[in-house]
């Protein structure tokens, strides 16, 4: 028998078409109906959340700061000496060291509850999370000692002793092959090879080293040095100090802008920040902030700098573009240092 489509009258084969040109009509009317829905959903959509958090070490707690309204939006209250933090590199962990217990607390910021401790020593003071995620670096002063976490076991991987006197800022390397801590009861800094897990070299400086931040590129390593009121210049390839400057008095936080081109220090002493050349080491501005400036973080975009005041009880927040202050956030009892994603 022949097929009914060879078979019937001609008139069959635009009918077909007509149905296949309704059908395609229906689906591109359907196309353009679900991007029409769609446009509004993806504008409302909100934009990725910019947050700072502070650890206020005679309150226990670390307050939360909306970094685009710069207003405290939440408190979470974990007790204890909270002192060094660090985030993990998705933003959604916060890693903070505890003074009174001995710990290392794994905070989930995404419901702002502590998920799990670990006993590290006592006196920890800075953690800084490696480039990776993977390890969590904190300085122990009474052992004498930097300790890393391992971020998913929620373990000590592993431990380097310093030779420095009481280590508190080891701070990776972008490349994450370095920890460089200052020595706060000497005149060194300490340089760690991750992958040696040892310490393999220590350079002098000058009385009392305390932040150390190294610039994004890692080609070089920024320290002050607090009772010498001056910022030193390390060349990481060499590992060699290559230059110096005087800053304000008693220099102690430090970091790097983004692009490479600025060093701003925390000056306890004088309540200000001095934004430093990174290059020539030439000091561009001077900034006040609130009293006891101490450890501070930078926006995601480098706009702006935050800076945790102790003896204010607040976090003065500077413009970076114009090197002026744009307000203080009040926080808890004396606020030891800042992160910020």
């Amino acid at each position: 028998m022949n097929s009914p489509e060879l078979a019937g009258p001609t008139h069959s084969r635009p009918a077909r078409r007509i149905g296949q040109s309704r059908r395609s009509r229906s689906a591109i009317v359907t196309m353009l109906l679900a991007v029409s829905l769609a446009v509004p959903l993806v504008a409302a959509m909100p934009a990725a959340a910019q947050m700072a958090y502070v650890a206020n070490e005679k309150a226990g707690s670390i307050s939360v700061i909306d970094s685009r309204s710069d207003q405290v939006t939440a408190k979470i209250a974990i007790g204890g000496v909270p002192r060094g933090t660090a985030l993990s590199p998705d933003g959604n962990t916060l890693y903070v060291s505890d003074q009174e217990k001995g710990e290392l607390k794994f905070i989930d910021l995404r419901d702002n509850k502590e998920l799990a401790s670990v006993k590290i020593g006592e006196s920890p003071e800075g953690a800084y999370v490696s480039p990776d995620g993977k390890l969590v670096a904190i300085a122990v002063e009474k052992k004498n000692a930097i300790v890393f976490v391992n971020t998913a076991t929620r373990a000590i991987e592993f431990e380097v002793k310093v030779r420095g006197d009481n280590p508190e800022h080891p701070v990776f390397s972008p490349d994450g092959k370095w920890v460089y801590v200052g020595a706060e009861e000497d005149d060194k800094l300490d340089i760690i090879d991750i992958a040696k897990r040892a310490q393999v070299k220590q350079l002098t400086l000058a009385a009392r080293p305390r932040g150390t931040a190294f610039s994004p590129d890692g080609k070089f390593a920024f320290t002050a040095c607090e009772q010498a009121d001056t910022l030193f210049k390390i060349d990481v390839a060499s590992q060699a100090v290559v230059g110096k400057v005087k800053v304000g008095g008693r220099s102690n936080g430090v970091i790097v802008s983004p692009d490479n081109t600025t060093v701003y220090v925390s000056n306890g002493k004088d309540a200000s920040v001095s934004f430093v050349d990174a290059a020539s080491l030439t000091v561009r501005a001077t900034v006040a902030a609130g009293q006891r400036p101490w450890n501070m973080a930078l926006s995601r975009d480098g706009a702006k700098l935050y800076v945790a005041n102790g003896r204010s009880n607040s976090v003065s927040v500077i413009n970076t573009a114009t090197a002026t202050k744009i307000t203080d956030i009040a926080v808890e009892s004396a606020p030891w240092g800042v992160v910020a994603r």
